[in-house]
């Protein structure tokens, strides 16, 4: 039990900072911005389970956190927003971490063009050359370090951090008592202090950041129509060598599909195929109600 012991104290400290710190932030965005924030503490009809979303090539990928457009507790919405979390007691393997996190953010930004908002929200020891790699794949860093969680929790009486060759049995005691002591009275004043050491104009910014990614509205929009012909098959290189050097296309029947291809007012492009008028339409549709949304709240 005592070899599991970090182990459960940061599954404490994770789960505390995902939905006492990092939920009201994201709620008070939605709040702010008339979205609907998703996530694992949040219990709605329109979901069973695991807050999943499929991906360009089809792979549905577990979420922290959605924020959608029109979303519900009976409708799931579209979503404008992806967000992962997470705590770190050590810098060891940051780099992993972060190539992990933002490689399951960005496909999101080829699959959804209200997708203008890819974030992830960290604390604890996360590496300079870690969160390089974040920026520098156009994804939002939230970053509170370790200094600060560690503070918060010891300014209100809680002892969650320790040598890393403290003895097994130590560790074990330190986390035995921090279980006892963390109530839901504790954590909320834990959650307090930490906004007041990240300080309030902090997370206003954060707010501003989210509020001008789905700003960035479209500027042009190109719609292209794509006539292919119908693949020819070769048994053997040599057959299709002999193909090309007299080739013959037939176009009679060509295979019809759309390219829909949107450039945003921050620089950003956005570029999907749709199969058929009808998918071409729908992706469409989604950029209508996202511009409507915010000239409506720039408006209001």
């Amino acid at each position: 039990m005592n070899a599991s012991s970090g182990h459960k104290l940061g599954q404490l400290i994770g789960d505390w900072y995902e939905e006492y710190f990092v939920l009201p932030l994201l709620q008070r965005v939605g709040k702010n911005l008339n979205l609907f924030v998703d996530s694992r503490f949040v219990n709605r009809q329109a979901r069973e389970g695991k807050i999943l979303w499929g991906d360009i090539d089809g792979n549905f990928v577990d979420y922290d956190y959605v924020l959608e457009l029109g979303g519900s507790n009976n409708e799931l919405g579209i979503p404008v927003a992806f967000i992962e979390c997470f705590w770190r007691r050590g810098a060891r393997h940051s780099k992993d971490k972060a190539r992990d996190d933002s490689g399951k953010l960005m496909p999101m930004r080829d699959t959804y063009p209200t997708a203008r908002f890819l974030g992830i929200v960290s604390a604890g020891d996360f590496t300079k050359p870690a969160r390089e790699l974040v920026i520098s794949r156009n994804i939002d860093l939230f970053y509170v370090p370790k200094e600060k969680i560690v503070n918060a929790f010891k300014n209100c009486s809680l002892i969650m951090d320790y040598p890393d060759r403290l003895q097994e049995d130590d560790k074990a005691n330190i986390v035995e008592m921090f279980d006892l002591n963390f109530s839901t009275d504790k954590k909320i004043t834990v959650q307090q202090e930490l906004i007041k050491l990240v300080g309030q104009a902090t997370i206003e910014s954060y707010v501003d950041r989210v509020r001008a990614a789905l700003s960035a509205l479209p500027q042009e929009i190109r719609l292209i129509l794509r006539h292919d012909s119908i693949p020819i098959t070769f048994e053997s290189v040599d057959d299709a060598t002999n193909f090309l050097e007299s080739p013959s296309f037939n176009m009679n029947s060509p295979l019809e599909s759309y390219l829909y291809q949107v450039t945003y007012s921050d620089g950003s492009e956005f570029e999907k195929m749709a199969h058929d008028l009808d998918e071409l339409k729908k992706l469409h549709e989604q950029i209508v109600i996202l511009t409507e949304h915010m000239n409506k709240l720039c408006n209001s």
